[in-house]
């Protein structure tokens, strides 16, 4: 079971525009700074983790609060 969620999370993949999906993220969740959203290709378990740490929530949250922010 921890290897799926390890295959899952390294998996995971920033899809769209970043810069409007991080200002959507930051409206929403005001006490994201923008050290938190900061993304770099290839590093989105670092920035899974900054926003979760920030938001108190574990990376699968974090990841089903950016497939929402994508698709609105």
């Amino acid at each position: 079971m921890e290897i799926n969620r390890n295959i899952i999370n390294n998996n995971f993949k920033i899809i769209g525009n970043w810069a409007v999906n991080s200002r959507l993220l930051k409206n929403k969740f005001s006490q994201l700074t923008d050290f938190d959203l900061k993304f770099d290709e290839g590093k989105e378990i670092d920035l899974l983790d900054r926003v979760g740490n920030r938001l108190r929530k574990n990376r699968e949250e974090v990841m089903d609060l950016i497939r929402e922010v994508n698709l609105s």
